[in-house]
């Protein structure tokens, strides 16, 4: 007998193992095995097993991985393990030949089939899987589709009657089967589950045991389901060979020991056949509880009063005791537990909501037992606090319970501020000195209404700026700015009678942050003298208040004689100059730009006010624009244009190409300091403002200066639309904005200001630009009065070479100018020198003067100039080179350059120049060098 059959045992096997004994081994080959073997193997035991345990192991490991995955719904994981579950089965053929398929086999293949149709037919849960899964699921059912066909009859046995097929895979794996059994019956307390939330089947079908794999069996799924698993592992008697398979070796020889090793004790049948008996009493009972409770659960249904809830223990949430019974509840043990509250803020593992419904039920408490208004204002100062404090992250905006928690807390602290004179609240007033009890003197409370205003207008800044603005909640967050500038109004009113200097200058730059970019349309209307339509609207009008360009006048005007801050002087010179722009008062705005010197030391401003800056020499430029102060609107929108960052600079947002330069951190700044999407400046209608402006100023200039080798730009941006629009292969009718611009510019050139003014009055632009303006219409006439002044300018610089005279008249009709216009025009440009012309009164005609040089000539001079210059760098790098001129240029006076004395070689090998150089008409360069 060989060395392997010697030392065969079946590591599997538990209840043989307290007999493991070495097999007794012939003298002779002890030494020699020693030699062969290291240590680690004579120590493991060597395992018999037959090619079908090997086969079905293999097949029992991959249903697990199966059934694991369906219970998560991983349906890419259960196709990829099917595919190898089949693979493995094919590879067992010979075994399933002689043996017939596996009941456990037909079992999971019956069971994915309805798992899968459950799954295809659940529409909602399709839609919550990820791309993976759904491909998977829908592969996985085509395949087992196709697969279950050659298994129909056993599949359709097994559906008919799960139970019995059950009993006989039992039957067959005793062992095993007690052990499922077991955790059967501890999963059947919370099987339950899985059939209330299933839906039912008519009695006469047999209800699908792959329900237990779907999510709303959770409570019993992975339980019953672990059962499933263990009959799995024990079919086909692939364990019971290693019972008792190393209690032989008694000495009764090899051949021995392996009989014992395929026999089964009379004990070991004993016991198994007591196990299958407790095991179908625990089914039995566990199926007429289920019976009972389905019975019960369906009466409940029909009377539609119960409702099937999770198990565990309920919670039920009491309210938090805060004094001891009897305890004598006074303004100090009131305090004291404040204090206690307190104490917790800030702490990790601090439940804030809990914190706050405490602070609440301290200020019922104290409400109740009349302890007065001192102590009920500090918890309220307190609850204000705890409420801001309960997004710890300052980039997180507080959510809409919350805000409205905070506006009503707000509110009621007003109320009993505004109630009772004889409270006094401040932060210099120190916590030892304060009275809360009700006595004779005044109410002391330490804290600042103002701080905790201020940040409540911080906060709903941060709401805005994190709602998505294209949305309805956008628009119902912004409804809370009355309710928010009404607290302002009611702080402001109250510290106007109790607050200090500072206190008032602060409150008074938070009402004008709220008002400075409100268009007021009922002043405009007023000033128009226009009326409501119908008589409720005039009495409205009546009734409402100062305008705001008053109020803003008022609250300005404080702060500038007693602000003693730069940065709050600062804020309110911007919105006040913003607000004046605004409403097109030009010169009040641009005088006060003008004495407040802010454009020279405002680089050292913080970057919340310099965008306000920012905005404000936008609205600026706007405003001139509207007045037809075409030259001031290109000066205050050059800056912010030629950047080619308006958005960023007037805070409306980041820059893609600028992600890189700053990290994380930054990026989180920035996005703070934007303001909320109703106060942005349209940025179509600042590029369209700016690029006619240009245009304006631009072409004119360009038909003035033609043949200019130094011509400057005046616009960079203009000049580079303008190329742009020139590299174009096809030119189409114009689409956007900057093509109107370009096609309008080039016909301004050619002196068409009819086609110019098509281009820049039409129904697109007025859609996107010009029906943007409050007077839409006075922006137009004064927009249609410039292309025709600038398109004269242009024509007579452009054509002033082809006439010898033109008459006024003529140029009036064929510009739809009035005659002293005209006249006036061309005044302007012969008093400047623009136009070598002179008027001849009594005709009505201008007189062109032959002074311009032609085309031909500008070319033969801009030759010459830059051949002379030339001519003269040779000559300086010339004589750096060789030290002296050569005889070649030893001209006299007239002819230019005349050398008054050479170098000499000193004695250290340099050159020197004793005396300076070179004459020329005159000119004479007394500088003294070395070389």
């Amino acid at each position: 007998m060989s060395r392997f059959f010697a030392t065969g045992s079946d590591s599997e096997s538990e209840e043989s193992s307290s007999a493991d004994e070495i097999t007794p081994k012939a003298p002779g080959t002890t030494f020699k095995q020693s030699l062969l073997l290291s240590d680690d193997e004579e120590d493991t035991k060597r395992v018999v097993r037959s090619a079908k345990d090997k086969r079905f192991e293999e097949l029992t490991n991959l249903i697990k991985t199966i059934r694991n995955a369906m219970k998560i719904r991983d349906m890419a994981k259960c196709l990829e393990e099917f595919e190898q579950l089949c693979r493995a089965f094919l590879k067992s053929k010979t075994i399933v030949d002689k043996e017939g398929v596996p009941p456990f086999y037909i079992r999971l293949l019956a069971d994915l089939e309805d798992y899968l149709n459950q799954l295809w037919e659940d529409k909602e849960g399709k839609k919550k899987m990820n791309k993976n899964n759904a491909k998977a699921l829908s592969t996985l059912r085509q395949k087992i589709r196709k697969y279950n066909r050659d298994y129909e009859t056993e599949i359709a046995a097994y559906k008919e009657n799960p139970q019995e097929s059950a009993d006989e895979e039992e039957e067959k794996e005793p062992e095993e089967s007690g052990s499922s059994s077991e955790s059967e019956g501890e999963a059947g307390d919370e099987g339950v589950t899985a059939k209330v939330f299933l839906k039912k089947k008519p009695a006469a079908e047999a209800t699908s045991e792959a329900s237990k794999f779907l999510k709303s069996a959770k409570g019993s799924g992975d339980e019953s389901s672990s059962s499933d698993e263990d009959d799995d592992d024990g079919e086909w008697g692939s364990d019971t060979v290693g019972s008792g398979s190393e209690s032989s070796d008694d000495g009764e020889g090899k051949s021995a020991s392996l009989a014992v090793v395929f026999l089964k004790k009379a004990q070991e049948g004993e016991k198994t056949s007591e196990k299958k008996k407790d095991v179908r009493k625990k089914r039995h009972k566990k199926k007429e509880r289920l019976e009972e409770e389905a019975e019960e659960e369906g009466g409940e249904e029909a009377e539609g009063g119960w409702e099937k809830v999770k198990g565990g223990v309920p919670l039920v949430k009491e309210k938090p005791k805060m004094f001891a019974k009897g305890t004598e509840i006074n303004t100090a043990v009131v305090v004291k537990k404040l204090n206690e509250i307190l104490q917790a803020r800030g702490k990790k593992g601090t439940d804030r909501a809990a914190q706050i419904e405490l602070l609440h039920a301290l200020a019922a408490i104290s409400q109740e037992n009349n302890l007065g208004q001192g102590i009920l204002v500090k918890i309220k100062f307190n609850i204000i606090a705890s409420l801001y404090d309960y997004n710890p992250n300052l980039a997180a905006f507080m959510k809409a319970d919350m805000w409205k928690k905070c506006l009503d807390c707000i509110d009621e602290l007003l109320d009993i501020l505004f109630d009772n004179n004889n409270i006094f609240i401040g932060e210099n007033i120190a916590e030892d000195s304060e009275n809360l009890g009700i006595s004779d003197q005044p109410f002391r409370v330490r804290g600042c209404i103002l701080t905790l205003v201020e940040r409540m207008d911080e906060e709903f800044t941060k709401i805005m700026q994190n709602t998505d603005p294209h949305s309805q909640e956008y628009v119902d967050n912004l409804k809370d700015e009355g309710r928010v500038c009404g607290i302002i109004d009611r702080l402001l009113s109250y510290l106007e009678t109790k607050g200090s200097t500072e206190e008032i200058c602060r409150i008074y730059l938070r009402r004008i942050l709220h008002t400075y970019y409100k268009f007021d349309y009922k002043a405009h209307r007023r000033s128009l003298g226009l009326q409501g339509e119908t008589k409720s609207e005039q009495d409205q009008e009546e009734s409402e208040g100062e305008d705001s360009a008053v109020i803003m006048d008022r609250l300005c005007k404080f702060i500038y004689a007693k602000d003693r801050t730069d940065r709050i002087r600062t804020c309110a010179i911007l919105c006040h100059i913003y607000h004046h722009a605004l409403h097109s008062r030009w010169y009040q705005a641009r005088d006060l730009m003008l004495m407040s010197h802010l454009q020279d030391n405002i680089q050292h401003a913080d970057p919340p006010v310099q965008i306000l800056y920012n905005r404000t020499m936008v609205q600026l430029g706007i405003c001139a624009f509207r007045q037809g102060m075409i030259k001031d609107a290109h000066n205050a929108l050059l800056d912010i244009q030629s950047s080619g960052r308006a958005k960023e600079l007037l805070g409306q947002g980041l820059l893609m190409r600028n992600m890189q330069e700053r990290n994380a951190e930054q990026e989180k700044i920035e996005k703070r300091r934007q303001v909320p999407f109703h106060m942005h400046i349209n940025l179509e209608l600042l590029e369209c403002v700016y690029l006619v402006s240009a245009m304006l100023l631009e072409i004119p200039y360009m038909a003035a200066h033609e043949f200019d080798a130094r011509r400057r730009m005046i616009s960079k941006q203009f000049h580079h639309q303008l190329r742009v629009g020139e590299r174009q292969p096809l030119l189409g009718p114009p689409e956007s904005m900057r093509e109107h611009v370009v096609a309008a510019s080039k016909a301004m050139k050619m002196g068409d200001w009819r086609t110019c003014h098509s281009f820049i009055i039409n129904e697109k632009m007025n859609s996107k630009v010009w029906d943007l303006f409050p007077e839409t219409q006075r922006v137009r006439e004064m927009l249609v009065r410039k292309i025709q002044e600038e398109s004269l300018r242009t024509y007579l610089f452009t054509y002033s070479s082809v006439y010898d005279s033109i008459s006024m008249e003529t140029l009036s009709e064929m510009f739809e100018l009035e005659l002293p216009t005209v006249h006036s025009i061309i005044s302007k440009m012969i008093i400047n020198e623009e136009l070598m012309a002179s008027l001849d009164q009594p005709t009505q005609t201008v007189v062109m003067h032959r002074t311009e040089p032609t085309s031909l000539q500008n070319m033969a001079l801009q030759l010459a100039e830059k051949l002379g210059g030339l001519v003269e760098n040779n000559e300086r790098v010339f004589d750096l080179k060789q030290g002296v001129y050569g005889g070649y240029f030893n001209r006299d006076q007239k002819g230019g350059y005349q050398q008054k004395q050479g170098y000499q070689r000193d004695q250290k090998g340099g050159y020197q120049q004793k005396q300076g150089g070179y004459q020329r008409g005159g000119y004479r360069n007394q500088n003294q060098s070395n070389y």
